[in-house]
Formats: structure tokens, sequence, C-alpha cells
């Protein structure tokens, strides 16, 4: 029996409400779909039907610290053995980024990872946080745990993954500090699933908005699948919603036996 798994960067979970994701998300039946950027400290302020859509329990991490800002959720309909959003006294543990379910055989991480444009300051916390975040799946690793990480990494991996690669060098999002992190993911022992299918240019995951760049498919390609090699054998495919609207990101996805 095969699972499958989704992330999306929703850009504000009421916004995407506002235009249908509760039927989306019913009638395209996944089992386990994670989202980003839901801009909800408190999960007990939304509706009924966002909390608990037909056939799905929801797990969700806030930002605290500033309201209608990151957060992160989970919608699934296998209940999971243990879920975690608190990672101590560590930078995961903030700004509402990480949510961990525990399926057994699996563990399941749903991340908004930090975006770096902001500042130096914002970008220092950006690396920060993918430093500190790949030595705790390393150890997940070390302990024996097969992993699947998924959301909106912030950062676009080769060349093939965005329209303009020259232009945006010494952008935050495309920098080599940023991009080595990717290589270090890849060499500890995690797949880019839908890398692993495709070569293909042109596919991408986000578009600006301002420039419309959507409708010319001038994107970049900063939402991942990453799973642990030892997933390989039950890795069936990875693909890319481009045609679900609601976000300037669309959703990504994996099949697993």
């Amino acid at each position: 029996m095969s699972r499958t798994f989704i992330s999306w960067n929703v850009n504000g979970v009421r916004s995407v409400e506002r235009k249908g994701f509760i039927d989306w998300l019913v009638k395209s039946d996944y089992d386990v779909v994670g989202l980003q950027e839901t801009k909800v400290a408190d999960h007990a302020i939304l509706s009924e039907a966002l909390r608990r859509p037909a056939g799905y329990r929801s797990y969700w991490h806030g930002a605290k610290e500033k309201l209608g800002y990151s957060g992160v959720a989970v919608f699934t309909k296998k209940e999971p053995k243990s879920v975690r959003l608190d990672f101590g006294q560590t930078i995961l543990s903030g700004e509402g980024r990480v949510l961990e379910l525990d399926y057994g055989d699996i563990l399941f991480l749903n991340v908004y990872f930090p975006n770096g444009k902001a500042s130096p300051a914002r970008l220092e916390y950006k690396l920060t946080f993918y430093r500190e975040f790949l030595r705790y799946i390393k150890n997940l690793q070390a302990n024996g745990r097969s992993i699947i990480f998924c959301g909106d990494v912030n950062t676009a991996h080769h060349e093939i993954d965005l329209a303009h690669p020259r232009e945006n060098e010494k952008i935050s999002g495309f920098l080599p500090s940023e991009r080595a992190w990717l290589d270090e993911v890849e060499t500890a022992g995690f797949v880019d699933s839908f890398r692993h299918f495709s070569n293909a240019p042109g596919q991408y995951t986000w578009w600006d908005q301002k420039t419309h760049a959507r409708e010319r498919n001038v994107g970049w390609r900063i939402d991942y699948f990453f799973i642990s090699t030892d997933l390989l054998p039950r890795l069936k495919r990875a693909f890319i919603l481009p045609d679900v609207l609601g976000s300037d990101h669309c959703p990504v996805g994996i099949e697993l036996t």
C-alpha cells in the first residue's frame, strides 16, 4: 500500500482556505499534507473546517514571537505515534518552523526554512538554522531512523533550479554558502526526490507575483522533498503540481510504498 506526501507553502492558510483549500485537500485524498507559512500563531482561532477537515487530523506550530508570521501545519489521515514541535534550547524551536511526526517506520519533518534576503542578520540566522537542522537529522539517521523532510528550503540548489541563475548569483536564495548546505545534505545521505527522477529544466515551485512570473514560468525550485537513502527502494515517484493555484508557491509531492 502506498502513501502520498505533499508539501506546500501556502503564504497564509486563511487566504488559501478562501480559495478552496479544504475542497482541494479532501478531493485530492493525499495521506499527509505539510503546509508552510501558515501565518497563524494560534490555530484555535481558525475555522472548524480548517482544524478538522473530513478524514484528517491536523497539527500546528505557530510563531508566538511574531503574529501573522511563519508557521507550519500537517494534515494527516493516519495518527502519528508522536508529534514534536519543541526541540529544546535550539533555533529549531523558534518562529514556528518545524513539525515532526513519528509514524514508526518513518519520521516526517515539515519545515519552513528561513529566508535570508531581508538583511545580513537574517542570512546568518538562515545559515545557523541550516547547520542545526542538518546536525539534528544526522543524529536521527545515526539512530537508525528513516527520514523524510520537506518544505520551503528558500534556496535553489543548482542552475537548473531557477530561470535566471547568472542574475541571481549574489542574491540570497542562490548564494554559494546556501547551495553548499544542500550539497552537505546530499553528502549526508539524503536524496532530492524530484531530481532522482527528472533532470528536466523549467520545473519550478515559486514565482514572483509582482512581475507575473508564473504566467511566463520564470521561477525557482525552492520547495523540496528529501528522503534518507534507505527509503529509495520505496520511492515510487516525485512530482510538482504547478497547476494548483492559491499561493506564489505550488505543491510538491512524493509517493512511497
